[in-house]
């Protein structure tokens, strides 16, 4: 009889890609990952099928995280602008405070390993946000922009924001709040 799979193996496992394909990217080998995990390779097969697998897994647990962490800001404000300030610094927070997970959620998301499906299912993680955004174009406080538009924007100010903030922690608040400022302005209906 097989034993059952341990939830720290798996976690260990994860935990050491995310640090792997940090540092050589989607295609370092299974072996460094389970060495780093600190299992056999063969152990790493018996929790993920294949290395597509893993990496699927590792994408959708980090959108998870992150989506979660935008979230955990409790914005029940009905003001729009507040609640989009949470997320945002949430965001940015998780991203320098989790350098390794943000850098292989980046790669992972431009790989060609990573299945639409696993994507799409990354994205549903962000429902929440994309209904705040919704509501907030209907409302009038937003520009009639497609959510997923509204958040490539803010992704890619989070990203310069969160490299300025790492490189110059003692201004980190300063870039946090001047970047949500320029998301604000490039989505906020005038």
């Amino acid at each position: 009889m097989a034993r059952p799979k341990s939830d720290d193996k798996r976690n260990a496992i994860l935990a050491a890609a995310t640090q792997v394909v940090a540092e050589q990217g989607v295609g370092a080998p299974t072996a460094t990952i389970a060495k780093v995990a600190a299992v056999a390779e063969g152990t790493l097969f018996t929790y993920f099928a294949t290395k597509d697998e893993l990496l699927n897994r590792l994408y959708l647990e980090l959108k998870l995280e992150l989506s979660g962490a935008m979230l955990s800001a409790g914005g029940k404000s009905s003001d729009a602008r507040d609640r989009l300030r949470l997320g945002w610094q949430q965001y940015v927070r998780w991203g320098v405070t989790y350098p390794e997970k943000r850098k292989t959620l980046a790669q992972l998301g431009v790989s060609d390993r990573i299945t639409e499906q696993t994507k799409a299912a990354g994205m549903r993680s962000f429902t929440e946000i994309n209904a705040m955004l919704q509501e907030s174009v209907a409302s009038g406080a937003l520009r009639d922009v497609p959510p997923m538009f509204a958040g490539a924007i803010m992704g890619s100010l989070a990203e310069t924001t969160m490299d300025f903030m790492a490189r110059d922690p003692a201004h980190a608040d300063d870039y946090a709040t001047s970047g949500f400022e320029a998301f604000w302005n490039a989505i906020a209906s005038k």
